[in-house]
């Protein structure tokens, strides 16, 4: 079978493109730790801030130490704002974030880090950081969720 000269180049730089693109994909996924969030598990968004969820929780319980230096907190995302806001840990922790939705479909990003995840109601996303360096890391939302939208912010607080 004959192909012209022109597509045969076409097809050999496609080819190369894709290769070229699942290099930048490992080297991304593995060099800088750069994952996909997990959807671990799912809840009733109805009910999801009541007890015994550990969103149904005070907000002053839903940054848990595991143990010395291991972390997991659980953020509700509602129009517009995020529960809790202010979240403290001590320089060098090891945190795991636990992001749900009550209501819309809201984002939750953090400053700084590779930590860049969707709040979907009924739907838990799950990352994990390390936060060497101490200093204020603001999240925001990402995804428009209405009026009042650019007034959901927190911040992480790292310690020395």
């Amino acid at each position: 079978m004959h192909i012209d000269r022109y597509e045969r180049l076409f097809l050999y730089a496609a080819v190369a493109l894709l290769v070229v693109f699942m290099g930048a994909l490992a080297v991304s996924s593995f060099a800088y730790g750069i994952r996909v969030p997990t959807a671990t598990e799912r809840v009733d968004p109805r009910t999801v801030a009541t007890p015994p969820s550990p969103w149904g929780e005070p907000v002053e319980n839903r940054l848990r130490e595991l143990s010395p230096g291991n972390y997991e907190v659980y953020i509700l995302a509602q129009m517009w704002q995020f529960t809790p806001a202010t979240i403290t840990v001590p320089k060098g922790s090891r945190v795991t974030f636990y992001v749900t939705s009550k209501d819309v479909q809201h984002g939750f990003k953090l400053a700084g880090t590779n930590i860049n995840m969707m709040a979907l109601p009924g739907e838990v996303a799950r990352l994990t950081a390390t936060f060497d360096t101490p200093g204020t890391y603001n999240f925001i939302c990402h995804e428009y969720c209405g009026a009042l939208h650019h007034t959901m912010y927190g911040q992480l607080v790292v310690e020395e």
